[in-house]
């Protein structure tokens, strides 16, 4: 939200019951994380309805007397129960110590995942890419899209301006308007002949043509670093805090005491785990 949300402002009325800014952004927040941006953009009077609908129907349940049906206390209890799963597992991974040493070795281990360039390309599609061609422009055999990529090769070596080239020669029409940025990625993110041309390619020169299912690409790596341990770490403290918090869960598991019916349930099939159920809007 651009701003606090105000704990005074009523923003929805349900009869007699009142939801203000402040409390309609808590229930935002408890949504799972996938549904959270929708709600709190194109999807904001839809989960408002959604809260009318429930607070009307479960209105109505009450004076039926439906929450003081024994089986659907038991429901009740056990969505209870679910919820609260969740906060703990929620606060579990905000509080878990993420050690130092773990942050090391994993950064060791995932070094490739820290790596990133920056790189902008020209590209010379070939008859049946798949890709639509640009306007006006014919469609080249292999030979002819090779021809023409090693020609205009040539001209960059020549000096002239790769991005004045991209936005009349290239036929990635997203990244030639932009003069042929693709800007950052990482490896995984390109098609593999274009990914190990670039990030094997010096800082600042014009490759060789590069063959893909698009056609021909000329790249010029703009900056090829690797993020320091002290960069990356708040990356992988996100990324370990769920895996610790699982730890925490199977030691508190193990030390509980706990006994099923095998003879109802039957044989565990592999090591408890833990799966909170999501309480996302219907």
């Amino acid at each position: 939200m651009a701003h606090p949300p105000d704990p005074d402002k009523v923003v929805i009325t349900i009869g007699n019951e009142k939801i203000t800014e402040q409390q309609f952004e808590d229930l935002v927040e408890g949504l799972p994380e996938n549904y959270r941006q929708a709600a709190r953009g194109p999807q904001k009077r839809a989960f408002a309805d959604q809260i009318v609908q429930a607070t009307l129907l479960s209105q109505e349940a009450e004076k039926k007397k439906l929450d003081q049906d024994p089986k659907l206390k038991e429901t009740l209890n056990y969505q209870r129960k679910v919820i609260l799963a969740n906060a703990a597992f929620q606060a579990m991974q905000k509080d878990v110590k993420v050690d130092d040493a773990a942050v090391e070795k994993y950064y060791n281990d995932h070094k490739v995942d820290y790596e990133v360039i920056k790189a902008k390309h020209i590209l010379i599609r070939v008859k049946g890419a798949p890709m639509q061609a640009r306007p006006g422009k014919p469609e080249l055999t292999d030979e002819e899209a090779l021809a023409k990529a090693q020609e205009i090769r040539k001209r960059l070596l020549a000096g002239e301006d790769f991005a004045a080239i991209a936005k009349v020669e290239s036929d990635d029409s997203g990244s030639g308007a932009q003069g042929g940025e693709l800007g950052e990625f990482k490896k995984g993110m390109m098609v593999p002949p274009f990914e190990q041309a670039a990030f094997a390619a010096k800082v600042n020169e014009v490759t060789e043509p590069v063959k893909t299912p698009f056609g021909y690409h000329l790249i010029v790596v703009e900056s090829h670093v690797t993020k320091s341990l002290a960069e990356a770490k708040p990356d992988i403290e996100t990324k370990l805090r769920p895996q610790l918090a699982r730890e925490e869960w199977e030691a508190m598991r193990k030390s509980a005491t706990v006994n099923m019916d095998d003879t109802f349930f039957g044989p565990s099939p592999a090591p408890p785990g833990i799966s909170p159920v999501p309480t996302a809007p219907k």
